[in-house]
């Protein structure tokens, strides 16, 4: 049976032909995919004229493709005799006001349309007071998304008078426009007698105190909104004083976003008087205000009798000590709050130690955000405490802290004995060797931490060396990133040698459940990379190994190379900045003629000149997989140029080639011009930072779309040819 989805990758005409063709000769065909086809007006056209007599089309996806509003009137005389279209994507075109009112006027008599996107169309007020008026008669749109168009308060005043008389519209996204506080009042006012609309989204709109005032007067009443989005709205403490008075009352809505506003303490006390009584907001978003302690205490204080709030975002305020003892008090007690965010909250260890001591008979929390607090030892060593006793936390967030290896080792110890916890961010601390080597010992018994990222900790070879050791017996890490450990190991940016690497690779030859490996920005050469190379002989679980910025040279890319003709999972190989030169480029060349696997090589900023770029090639004539090649930064001339078109003739799975900050001139851009007149697969091919002038752009120019920024020529191919 033919697919009933269909997602075309070609570009232009192409894709053009192949979509109607698909419409043509798919007999159930519901689903088709062109985004970013870039198809403009005339594709919109055609395909306009073939869907009027189609009768399976249900979801059809144009976002991203260039079309004016030409092509929105061509698809609107399309959507009054269609009877199957209900989802209509046109996010970031540029139809205009007078392609909105071309589907304006469809939607008067459709019938079938439930989800329009239009998002970054430029529409303005005209398109949107045309929308508003189809709203009124239309009885089956159910989602609209009007998001960045630059709709102002005539706009957002349409609208809402179509939201008065409208019964179907359940979303309405008008985020990043400026219909400001008429244009909050006019929603305001529709709210108050709409019964259909649940979810809202007006951020980053300007609509300030005031709009939240009458927002607040609407919810009073209102009786279906659930989710209500003021994001960035220069909200400030009267503006939440007025949504207090409306949670009081209001018995629906289950989500507030209010970060990013200017609502300090005594909003925040607001708020939490609202909280007090309220029984059904789920979700408080307050990230990026001004709340202190005092706003803290009072939304501690509310949670220790609300009984509905599960999320509370308070990141990027200023609770401090205090006001993290004040949400410990309530976490006693409170028994439905699940996640709490309190990154970058100046809290140290007397804050951390309460939140702590809270936890251990708190039952509910499962996600804990710390992250960029100035909490040390002390503060860690209290939470090692609390996650031996604590039965329900799954994430713990303590990066960019002042953890040092006491901490580490507490934590560690609690882990040891801790069912619950799956990953621990502990990045960007100062844990060392002996943090490492503590939780190295955890992980030999350990059976639920799935992601531990490490990046940036001063960890050596001997705390490499240890959880190399835990690895060989661990059975839940998936991920070990060295810029991270478990699911998940990040140890980027450490001081890891030889021996450390000899360790984990002896470690890879046994574990069974890593999946990727990160150990960019160490201090690892040839003879390190020939143990993990070994290990990949063997391995069948690693799919991704990033080393960029170590010094393996030619002799280690000989190591994968030997590696990579037998390894049959690993799909990304990350080798930026490693010193590699013609001969360690020709190994892995040779490599790629029969590797099946690799879809991702980074070589960024190394020396394979000319002649490594031509062993490339040779591989690329045989490679079947490979999908994206990244040579910036090579000393790649236009010999190297003319070595990789000749490639492109007959390769038709890369996608992605950059060459930016290499020697190549105009002969090499003729020579890759003409390659890509046969090459029907490239994607996206960057030679910024070149010596090509006008006549190599020019030559590009035929072939592909070209941007041009400053003084140099950046040449991005990101659409295939159209003849």
């Amino acid at each position: 049976m033919a697919s009933t989805s269909l997602k075309i990758t070609t570009k232009g005409s192409e894709a053009l032909a192949d979509a109607l063709k698909a419409l043509k000769t798919i007999p159930n065909l519901i689903t088709l995919d062109l985004q970013g086809c870039k198809i403009r007006d005339n594709g919109a056209q055609a395909l306009g004229k073939t869907l009027k007599t189609n009768s399976t089309l249900a979801t059809l996806n144009l976002g991203h493709n260039s079309i004016g509003d030409n092509g929105a009137q061509a698809l609107g005389k399309t959507l009054k005799t269609n009877s199957t279209l209900a989802t209509l994507n046109l996010e970031d075109n540029s139809i205009g006001d007078n392609g909105a009112q071309a589907l304006g006027e469809a939607l008067k008599t459709n019938s079938t349309l439930a989800t329009l996107n239009l998002g970054h169309n430029s529409i303005g007020d005209n398109g949107a007071q045309a929308l508003g008026e189809a709203l009124k008669a239309n009885s089956t749109l159910v989602t609209l998304n009007l998001v960045g168009n630059s709709i102002r308060e005539n706009g957002a005043q349409a609208v809402g008078e179509a939201l008065k008389t409208n019964s179907t519209l359940a979303t309405l996204d008008l985020v990043g426009n400026s219909i400001r506080e008429n244009g909050a009042q006019a929603l305001g006012e529709a709210l108050k007698t709409n019964s259909t609309l649940a979810t809202l989204d007006l951020g980053y709109n300007s609509i300030g105190d005031n709009g939240a005032q009458v927002l607040g007067e609407a919810l009073k009443t209102n009786s279906t909104l659930a989710i209500l989005n003021l994001e960035d709205n220069s909200i400030g403490d009267n503006g939440a004083q007025a949504l207090r008075e409306a949670l009081k009352t209001n018995s629906t809505l289950a989500s507030l976003n209010l970060g990013h506003n200017s609502i300090e303490d005594n909003g925040a006390q607001s708020l939490g008087e609202a909280l007090k009584t309220n029984s059904t907001l789920v979700t408080l978003n307050l990230v990026g205000n001004s709340i202190r302690e005092n706003g803290a205490q009072a939304l501690g204080e509310a949670l220790k009798t609300n009984s509905t709030l599960a999320n509370l975002d308070l990141g990027y305020s200023s609770i401090g000590d205090n006001g993290a003892q004040a949400l410990g008090e309530a976490l006693k007690t409170n028994s439905t709050l699940a996640t709490l965010n309190l990154g970058h909250n100046s809290i140290g260890d007397n804050g951390a130690q309460a939140l702590g001591e809270a936890l251990k008979t708190n039952s509910t929390l499962a996600s804990l955000n710390l992250s960029n607090n100035p909490i040390g030892d002390n503060g860690a060593q209290s939470l090692g405490e609390t996650l031996k006793a604590n039965s329900t936390l799954a994430t713990l967030d303590l990066q960019s802290n002042s953890i040092r290896e006491n901490g580490a080792q507490a934590l560690g110890e609690a882990l040891k004995t801790n069912s619950t916890l799956a990953t621990l961010n502990l990045q960007r601390n100062s844990i060392g060797d002996n943090g490492a080597q503590a939780l190295g010992e955890t992980l030999k018994t350990n059976s639920t931490l799935t992601t531990l990222n490490l990046q940036r900790n001063s960890i050596g070879d001997n705390g490499a060396q240890a959880l190399g050791e835990a690895l060989k017996t661990n059975s839940t890490l998936a991920t070990l990133t060295f810029k991270s450990i478990l699911a998940t190991l990040d140890l980027t940016c450490n001081l890891i040698e030889n021996n450390g690497i000899h360790a984990l690779g002896e470690a890879l030859r046994t574990n069974s459940t890593l999946t990727t490996l990160y150990l960019a920005g160490n201090l690892i050469d040839g003879g390190g990379v020939q143990a993990l190379a070994d290990a990949l002989k063997m391995n069948s679980t690693l799919t991704t190994l990033d080393l960029q910025n170590n010094s393996i040279g030619d002799g280690g890319a000989q190591a994968l190379a030997g590696a990579l003709k037998i390894n049959s999972t690993l799909t990304t190989l990350d080798l930026w900045r490693n010193s590699i030169g013609e001969i360690g480029a020709q190994t892995l060349a040779e490599a790629l003629k029969s590797n099946a696997t690799l879809t991702t090589l980074y070589l960024q900023d190394n020396s394979i000149g000319d002649n490594g770029a031509l062993a490339l090639s040779q591989a690329l004539k045989k490679n079947s997989s490979l999908t994206s090649l990244d040579l910036w930064g090579n000393f790649i001339g236009n010999n190297g140029a003319q070595a990789l078109s000749e490639a492109l003739k007959s390769n038709f799975s890369l996608t992605t080639l950059y060459l930016q900050n290499n020697l190549i001139g105009d002969d090499g851009a003729r020579a890759l011009s003409q390659a890509l007149l046969i090459n029907s697969t490239m994607m996206t091919l960057d030679l910024w930072h070149n010596s090509v002038t006008d006549k190599g752009s020019m030559a590009l120019c035929e072939v592909s779309r070209i941007c041009l920024v400053g003084k140099q020529v950046r040449l991005k191919r990101t659409n295939l040819p159209e003849f």
